[in-house]
């Protein structure tokens, strides 16, 4: 058996995120699966050989987005070989810029952006 660990993100709505994704990352959707009321209660997308799954919030399932409960307690840490352009990327398709991309002194380039949704991403990369 294989362990593996795919964060799923909750949204408020799911194909708005979708398509954020996919503009301003380039995810791939591998799957999307609604209900009979269009509720998409799970997505699969991949970031090259990174996947991560996201859902629309239901609140009578406990499935609260960050937007819901007041903030994201999760750092999401996507590392990219160009941070500047992937965050200037995010921000061009309504991501917040929350904290600039820099070279930090323990040897990383990062930067943080709340996407759209309430997530944090963290983009890092190497130093210039």
């Amino acid at each position: 058996m294989t362990t593996a660990l795919e964060p799923k993100l909750l949204v408020a709505d799911a194909d708005a995120a979708i398509a954020f994704y996919t503009r301003a990352l380039g995810a791939e959707v591998r799957r999307r699966i609604a209900d009979d009321d269009g509720v998409v209660n799970h997505a699969e997308l991949t970031l090259g050989a990174v996947g991560f799954a996201l859902a629309q919030s239901v609140a009578e399932w406990g499935w609260h987005d960050p937007e819901s409960v007041g903030g994201s307690p999760v750092l999401l840490v996507l590392t990219v070989a160009d941070p500047d352009a992937t965050a200037d990327r995010l921000v061009e398709h309504g991501a917040a810029l929350v904290i600039p991309v820099e070279d930090r002194p323990y040897g990383k380039r990062q930067g943080r952006v709340r996407d759209p949704f309430g997530h944090l991403w963290v983009i890092s990369g190497k130093p210039r």
